[in-house]
């Protein structure tokens, strides 16, 4: 009796998905988005406890949230992300509150700097987004010395941004074999990731608030500005645009608790403390 031919899917080919990352993050404006979301960078700033004079690398740093916060509290912060746009954007930012950080273009899976240099290591909603996770993930370990703290603020699964990505990924589909960057933000993954290099591990669950003048204003800010879902939208065919657009009017529906026809809508994001065994 014959039986149905199984195929194996190729290989994800991680090159690929970060050069279709990177083109991304590089279309829009993040920095617009980014600089709403300053407050997450003071709170885990503050999480980790910084002192002043300490050695603090701000990975995929966009427009440099943690990196000012840091810069805040004296520590000598350098900023890495692999757009430079964004990082002349945390450059700019720096220079009009004079704050002193160092920029400097880089891969969060091939950072370039010796084994433990960084007393903290930090990133805010960004190396979740690296294609090969554990690879990213041993790479902020290592330049991290031993003692020192790695600070992580990861979008949830079931949050608003991550059920965002979750609907952006029914329109356009990732790679199959592709990890979800929102594993990011699950104590699960988070112990995969750090506990074996890790005295301790702390995950606490946090929101931040989208604040808009409306749905609308806020669809109008994410489909310009927003890399992911200008890149969605743009693949799609006109009526499959409404379809997205629809979808994600109903979403924030889900979660807008503003009552007056702005838009109030909580995030759920896990902020993460990982100390350095």
């Amino acid at each position: 009796m014959a039986t149905a031919a199984t195929t194996t899917p190729p290989p994800l080919d991680l090159a690929a998905v970060k050069v279709r990352q990177q083109g991304a993050w590089s279309s829009g404006d993040y920095a617009v988005v980014g600089t709403t979301l300053q407050i997450v960078g003071e709170e885990l700033c503050e999480a980790l406890d910084l002192r002043a004079g300490q050695r603090v690398l701000d990975v995929a740093a966009g427009n440099g949230n943690a990196s000012l916060a840091a810069a805040r509290r004296w520590c000598d912060v350098v900023a890495t992300d692999y757009v430079p746009a964004l990082l002349d954007r945390a450059s700019e930012r720096a220079a009009a509150e004079r704050l002193v950080i160092t920029v400097r273009e880089a891969d969060a899976e091939a950072l370039p700097f010796a084994d433990g240099s960084f007393d903290a290591v930090v990133s805010t909603f960004g190396v979740m987004f690296t294609p090969d996770q554990d690879r990213a993930a041993a790479e902020l370990v290592r330049v991290c010395r031993r003692g020192g703290k790695i600070g992580l603020a990861n979008w949830t699964p079931e949050g608003f941004i991550g059920q965002l990505f979750k609907t952006i990924g029914r329109h356009v589909p990732p790679p199959p074999g592709a990890r979800s960057p929102a594993l990011w933000g699950t104590r699960a993954r988070v112990d995969e990731l750090f506990g074996p290099h890790a005295s301790s591990v702390e995950a606490t669950s946090r929101h931040f608030t989208f604040r808009y003048r409306s749905p609308r204003h806020w669809l109008e800010i994410f489909r310009t500005y927003y890399g992911p879902v200008l890149k969605t939208f743009a693949a799609l065919a006109p009526s499959a645009q409404d379809g997205l657009e629809r979808d994600l009017m109903d979403l924030i529906a889900q979660f807008d608790r503003s009552g007056d026809g702005s838009m109030v809508v909580p995030s759920e994001y896990l902020e993460i403390v990982v100390t350095r065994r």
